[in-house]
């Protein structure tokens, strides 16, 4: 099934190339890396990577997203993201695609259908559906705003919240609202392309996910300082 999606996400892409051929609308593509940071934690400090890449045209693009964290050199979690974007009206893309969780174990797929673009007041929005195995569903909305201090000083405020259809005591995954992450900023754009940052990172469990981490020890509220880059290619 994984191949077949695969194979049609490709297929999707370059075929609506093809048919919107033109030297007005050139191929491009670009590296994003949103975050590559260490954070300041009780007692390892794990490095954060979270970017994505494109390649396309104006309207088609083939996405890859990805979500990395690693502690004292094993990587802990890892996400990727493989999607067909199309852009419906200005500043929005529709998504379809698949995810994979290749840690923590066990491994899990999903299908994915998201909405990205910009909302009203320049805030950046990505939200997306998630169908998995044995009926599995679930939901994440990333939201982010920049504020300019200057031409190159500026403060991210973000949000991200994720809600869960049912128990994955395999993961420690409870039903419900699972979690929300918001973080806070400060980069210096030493060009548009590079930016170095410091900033805040504020993570909270909630019901049954909360629960779980309870039960193995874990904390359910952690706020870490966070140093790190963000660039783009």
């Amino acid at each position: 099934m994984k191949q077949i999606l695969l194979i049609t996400l490709t297929s999707l892409v370059f075929s609506a190339q093809s048919m919107a051929g033109g030297k007005d609308d050139p191929l491009l593509s670009m590296l994003n890396i949103q975050k590559l940071e260490v954070q300041d934690a009780d007692s390892n400090n794990p490095t954060v990577l979270e970017g994505n890449a494109w390649i396309g045209k104006d309207l088609n693009k083939l996405w890859l997203k990805t979500d990395i964290e690693r502690v004292a050199g094993v990587t802990e979690e890892a996400e990727l993201q493989l999607l067909y974007s199309k852009a419906l009206y200005p500043f929005w893309d529709v998504q379809l695609g698949w995810r994979r969780d290749f840690k923590p174990q066990p491994k899990r797929d999903w299908l994915v259908i998201g909405l990205q673009g910009l909302a009203p007041y320049l805030f950046e929005i990505d939200a997306a559906l998630f169908i998995g195995e044995s009926g599995r569903m679930a939901a994440r909305l990333d939201a982010e705003y920049e504020y300019l201090f200057t031409q190159r000083w500026i403060m991210t405020p973000e949000i991200e919240m994720n809600v869960y259809s049912k128990d994955d005591s395999a993961l420690g995954i409870g039903s419900g609202f699972a979690n929300i992450t918001a973080g806070l900023r400060l980069r210096y754009e030493i060009r548009r392309e590079f930016a170095p940052y410091i900033g805040i990172n504020w993570d909270k469990q909630f019901a049954g996910t909360a629960d779980f981490s309870r039960a193995s020890g874990e904390d359910v509220s952690d706020t870490r300082l966070v140093m790190g880059l963000r660039a783009w290619f």
